[in-house]
């Protein structure tokens, strides 16, 4: 499992009041006989419960801090402490109120292996690269390439020379941010002929330095177009149908597939589509979201409030759904379809059969004020 992965994945996992045990170190300030101090930092295991959590996606790194409940020869009780959660160091946690359905299909992605690996793709123009890598649960913009390449205009020799140092400049850079030692899908998309350039250059470089890695990166790298090399044309890229063909096994594109036939039953207007916590909610009370193409779309920031009671409001659903025969995703909201589903409150839902008065009784919830986390208020969409 990818190292970033690893730490994804415990950051959903880990919530504010839980127990954590890791591997800690402190600096400890220590007073000599003669009155003089020093520090110097120790290496001990340190037991808290858990105030707030920090990932950093870039540096694939996860802070958690909180206060120490068991003290030792470094640390008192109550004092404040950032356990930071490394690669292939232990942890234990202990959930304060249990291990719900949620927290166990979480737990379950986590150990999984990744058989197939994550997805290596750069979407690319002339003089910028934006590499990236999509796991089954979230994209990550691994490195940006910027390179001055000299336009059109200009004598064609400059030209060449400052494509050939943005691509030399780019291959290393892919080669440093993803490691390829074993096979996976190359995605490169561009406008015009960039991307197609990119990796016949992948291949003469193969061969000029007889390196059979680059020559199985060349010949497996799948060519599409975008409309531009910035970020937000990896959505398009996704979506393209060569694309979907080739990841319609994947966890991400599933999803992708399943925020598309959301909207666009919003776009028939069906009476099938819904979003906002009350009107789902009572879709799938009602079994509407069940066995006959019934699914569930929450986003996995509703699983971290600190409210124990809204959590188990989502929980609920989704456990409920799943009795029923539908299916019930949880969307990251680091990729794109997460994104999405977060434009609308982070939860919808398509139903088996249509329903036309979920939102009857939001005016009327609106008048009272109040509500709980996650409702949107009238969120009907037809």
């Amino acid at each position: 499992m990818a190292p970033g992965r690893k730490q994804w994945h415990a950051n959903n996992l880990i919530q504010p009041e839980d127990i954590l045990k890791a591997h800690a170190v402190r600096k400890v300030v220590r007073e000599t006989a003669t009155g003089s101090s020093t520090s110097q930092r120790v290496h001990t295991e340190l037991t808290i419960r858990v105030v707030s959590t920090f990932f950093d996606p870039g540096a694939s790194a996860l802070h958690v801090s909180g206060q120490v409940i068991n003290e030792n020869s470094f640390v008192s009780v109550g004092q404040h402490h950032t356990l930071d959660l490394e690669l292939n160091r232990t942890f234990t946690l202990w959930k304060k109120y249990g291990w719900d359905s949620v927290a166990l299909e979480t737990l379950r992605d986590a150990l999984a292996q990744d058989k197939d690996g994550a997805v290596a793709a750069v979407v690319m123009q002339e003089g910028l690269a934006n590499i990236c890598l999509i796991t089954d649960f979230q994209t990550l913009l691994k490195q940006r390439v910027e390179s001055s390449v000299p336009k059109k205009r200009s004598a064609a020799s400059d030209q060449d020379s400052g494509m050939r140092r943005f691509y030399d400049k780019t291959l290393s850079t892919l080669l440093r941010s993803i490691d390829f030692n074993e096979p996976r899908m190359l995605l490169l998309a561009s406008p015009g002929f960039v991307a197609q350039d990119f990796k016949k250059w992948i291949g003469e470089e193969g061969a000029r330095k007889a390196d059979k890695m680059l020559r199985r990166i060349a010949k497996d790298a799948v060519v599409v177009h975008s409309s531009s090399g910035h970020l937000h044309s990896l959505n398009e890229v996704l979506k393209s149908p060569e694309v979907a063909a080739l990841l319609k096994d994947k966890k991400f594109s599933n999803e992708t597939r399943f925020m598309d036939d959301f909207f666009e039953r919003i776009r028939k207007d069906d009476g099938r589509a819904w979003y906002g916590t009350k009107p789902v909610e009572k879709a799938v009370q009602e079994g509407a979201v069940g066995r006959g193409g019934g699914v569930l779309l929450v986003n996995n920031s509703l699983f971290r409030s600190q409210d124990i009671a809204t959590r188990r409001r989502y929980v609920a659903l989704v456990d409920k759904v799943k009795e029923d025969g539908g299916e019930a995703r949880v969307l990251s909201s680091d990729h794109e379809s997460g994104q999405r589903l977060d434009a609308l409150g982070g939860i919808a839902a398509i139903l088996t059969y249509p329903i036309v008065d979920l939102d009857e009784d939001e005016d009327e919830d609106d008048e009272g004020g109040g509500g709980a986390e996650g409702d949107t208020g009238g969120a009907s969409i037809i």
